[in-house]
């Protein structure tokens, strides 16, 4: 049996607090922009189709329960048993968790509590920079503010991220803007900005960048999916291309994060680049079934102690599960193949299971 001996989930956000409906249950369940097609509903996805394999059994059910009968349950034990079963049945020891989405959702030690694991903080980029502004009225008080915020958030976080390439499409050019044009930037936007105004001036989004490079904490960089303008001719995520080559050398880790289906760019960016890193993460919710094709692409490309696990999971402990389960069986079916084959032998394929699972993510962030 190959195994993942325990799990450090690197990128991953609370749950949420409340007893959920059908209809706000599939609408966490799926990343999608519009309503499931007439007659069907948002589990019939290959993330739907996931949670109903790897969850009723956690809560007392038979695999593949009709959702309906799935969620019955979940409501007769409450959210917080269910989710406490739930997020217990993952095989996850350690939760690295972006505090950055709104929403009512757990803190890390609620999530460590709820998981009976250990839980540390990611502090997301825009959402400080947000937070600053809104307590400094002047340009040079913001300014002056956010350096000390993002120095004093480097001492307690594992890791900074940032949703740049989400925010304002993955062409930023890579380097540092100058100090003249990071203050006329930061005066525009804080004379048009309402309180609580999202940051995506593209200016404000590269300085934060670089403060966070400066700050030496790994950096979780969202590549997004297909923002307009976002890609060259071939396809590629053109900013993760360019801004990877400017920070090399200095220190600051870089982890790709969310490139499903370019994974294998970012692969290939791990394998040419020392201080980058990608994450098999969401790839494989997202595709269910066939994780164990991305997981296999991914291990062509990417050397073995420059991958890493995540669930990506938001809002529903659901996510959680199957991110831990389909990381585990797609781990077992492609290194099981190979060492039947006599490609590798057992010891080598536990091994680099372990690195994927943990040990590369207690390295990376220097979890001990």
């Amino acid at each position: 049996m190959i195994e993942a001996p325990s799990l450090v989930d690197q990128h991953c956000h609370g749950v949420l607090r409340t007893e959920l409906g059908l209809g706000t249950f599939e609408a966490q369940l799926a990343r999608t922009e519009g309503p499931p097609a007439p007659g069907t509903t948002l589990f019939d996805t290959q993330t739907g189709f996931a949670v109903r394999r790897w969850c009723p059994p956690l809560l007392g059910l038979e695999p593949h329960c009709a959702p309906a009968r799935y969620l019955a349950r979940r409501r007769e034990l409450g959210a917080l048993e269910a989710g406490r079963r739930l997020l217990r049945g993952t095989g996850i020891t350690t939760y690295l968790v972006d505090t950055g989405l709104p929403g009512d959702l757990t803190e890390p030690a609620e999530l460590a509590r709820a998981g009976g694991a250990e839980a540390r903080e990611i502090v997301r980029l825009e959402l400080l920079a947000e937070q600053v502004a809104d307590t400094s009225g002047t340009v040079e008080s913001f300014l002056a503010n956010l350096a000390e915020s993002v120095h004093g958030a480097a001492a307690e976080a594992v890791a900074f991220t940032s949703v740049a390439g989400v925010r304002h499409g993955l062409a930023l050019t890579p380097e540092p803007p100058g100090p003249g044009e990071v203050r006329g930037a930061a005066g525009r936007w804080l004379a048009g900005r309402p309180v609580g105004g999202a940051l995506t001036d593209p200016v404000l989004l590269r300085h934060l960048l670089w403060i966070a490079v400066a700050s030496g904490r790994p950096l979780q960089l969202h590549a997004g999916l297909g923002e307009p303008g976002a890609r060259n001719d071939r396809g590629d995520p053109v900013l993760l291309t360019d801004f990877v080559r400017a920070t090399a050398g200095l220190g600051t880790d870089l982890v790709l994060l969310h490139g499903y289906p370019y994974h294998r760019h970012a692969a290939h960016l791990a394998a040419a680049f020392p201080h980058v890193y990608a994450d098999s993460g969401a790839a494989l919710v997202r595709t269910g079934a066939r994780a164990s094709t991305v997981l296999a692409e991914l291990l062509e490309l990417a050397p073995f102690g420059k991958l890493l696990f995540s669930t990506g999971a938001h809002g529903l402990p659901e996510l959680h599960v199957v991110g831990a389960r389909l990381f585990r069986d797609a781990l077992a079916r492609v290194l099981g193949a190979w060492v039947t084959e006599g490609a590798w032998s057992l010891p080598d394929a536990r091994r680099v299971a372990g690195m994927l699972g943990a040990e590369n993510a207690r390295r990376i962030y220097g979890l001990g």
